[in-house]
């Protein structure tokens, strides 16, 4: 059986599954933030009126309302807090970060795992090897908060293999914006998505974080990387076990793709959606008003010392705002011991507190009618961030810093001095 069979096998008490299979699946680990684990708690406490069976199986993030500007913002998180100490489950108040990189950095997910949230990238744990799935809320209510269980259907898997190396200037982020293009969106629906093939196996563990992300984009169920020594490396650097809980056993996949990326150019999705994807010197010239690192997919340590680097010497263009958003308490300490900070921040760039940054404007980054961001962000499509007739780029912390002090969006090859991802 291959990785997501032996979990979903494992999890279930059985011997073996296969594709089409439905089993009922103990889950290990229940992500919530502070928007879906209010509506959860609240079906939970209204219509199931139970108990929460595993409640260090369960935990909340607050990075969205990161600093609430309402009165009834505050109350939200004031009802989650409430509902949070009273049923014993893990709670990561404002400031904590961003839900998917605080519960990677907080060692809640090991390789192996069952995970379960509402958010949609909750599969981007896949990068840990864990069987990573988003949920509605109410299954979250109904199953997984009062019997520790879910229900899912085996899926199909597919191997992405991705071999060569890019040239200088083309980053993961990159390649991962391309693959939504060259798989369309929805090209897998409900498939278990492998990465896998030499250019993978080659990346840092944040650079595979990048791909998980794609699944929901993809139609997929979920996505992972096979756990080896990149994996156990990351393991070992954060708190909790440091055992993998489940490997496969090499079986083969249903279909495999293989793409070579070693002529990709850097590229950037363009509106209204992720799959809108071209090669950034297509799409040079255009001016914007925001930059930002941050969300699911940035305000990672490597895109501030990356926008540090292009910033050598530059300021911020004029007619930008550059917000830069850690994805965690420890990345922003780790920047600021580095001189990230400090570097970024005379460089004219604004810095907010870990949290998902100006993810669907709910403190932060809305924008006007007319107004351009570009970012690595999860997401562009028309009102992610304020108007329906602003327009969101997404591509790689290189281009995005490079866009920040040219003030349109620039081929980062092209920048004097050009700094190489």
């Amino acid at each position: 059986m291959n990785l997501v069979e032996k979990i979903l096998a494992r999890a279930s008490g059985r011997k073996a599954v296969e594709p089409g299979d439905v089993v009922v699946a103990e889950v290990d680990m229940l992500i919530m933030h502070d928007l879906s684990g209010y509506l959860t708690a609240k079906v939970f406490d209204e219509q199931v009126k139970g108990t929460v069976r595993h409640p260090d199986r369960v935990a909340m993030v607050f990075d969205h309302h990161f600093s609430p500007p309402t009165e009834d913002a505050a109350r939200l998180l004031e009802t989650n807090r409430a509902w949070a100490r009273r049923n014993g489950i893990h709670l990561f108040d404002c400031g904590s970060g961003n839900i998917h990189h605080v519960a990677a950095r907080r060692g809640l997910v090991r390789p192996g795992m069952i995970v379960v949230g509402s958010d949609s990238h909750t599969p981007v744990h896949g990068a840990l090897g864990a069987l990573a799935v988003a949920l509605g809320n109410d299954s979250h209510a109904g199953t997984v908060l009062p019997f520790g269980k879910a229900w899912f259907k085996v899926p199909r898997t597919v191997r992405v293999e991705l071999h060569g190396e890019p040239p200088p200037g083309t980053s993961a982020r990159d390649v991962a914006l391309w693959l939504v293009k060259e798989l369309g969106e929805g090209g897998l629906i409900y498939a278990a998505v492998e990465f896998a093939g030499p250019y993978v196996k080659g990346m840092s563990f944040w650079d595979r974080w990048l791909f998980p992300l794609l699944c929901v984009d993809l139609g997929a169920k979920c996505a992972y990387v096979e756990p080896d020594e990149v994996t156990e490396a990351f393991v070992r650097s954060v708190p909790g076990r440091t055992d993998l809980l489940e490997t496969s056993d090499g079986a083969e996949a249903d279909e495999v793709m293989r793409f070579d990326v070693s002529d990709l150019a850097p590229q950037v999705a363009c509106p209204p959606t992720v799959g809108n994807v071209r090669p950034v010197a297509e799409v040079a010239g255009k001016p914007v008003q925001w930059a930002e690192l941050g969300g699911h997919g940035g305000g990672r340590l490597e895109d501030f010392r990356i926008a540090a680097a292009v910033l050598d010497g530059r300021r911020v263009h004029p007619d930008v705002r550059f917000n830069v958003v850690p994805s965690s308490r420890e990345v922003f300490a780790e920047a600021a011991r580095e001189g990230l900070v400090l570097a970024l921040h005379e460089a004219g760039a604004t810095w907010f507190p870990p949290s998902t940054g100006s993810n669907q404007a709910y403190n932060m980054g809305a924008m006007a009618a007319g107004e351009t961001m570009i970012s690595n962000h999860a997401r562009n499509f028309p009102g992610r961030n304020g108007s329906s007739e602003a327009e969101m780029y997404l591509a790689s912390a290189l281009s995005v810093a490079t866009a920040a002090t040219t003030g349109v969006i620039t081929d980062p090859r092209d920048l004097a001095g050009a700094v190489t991802a």
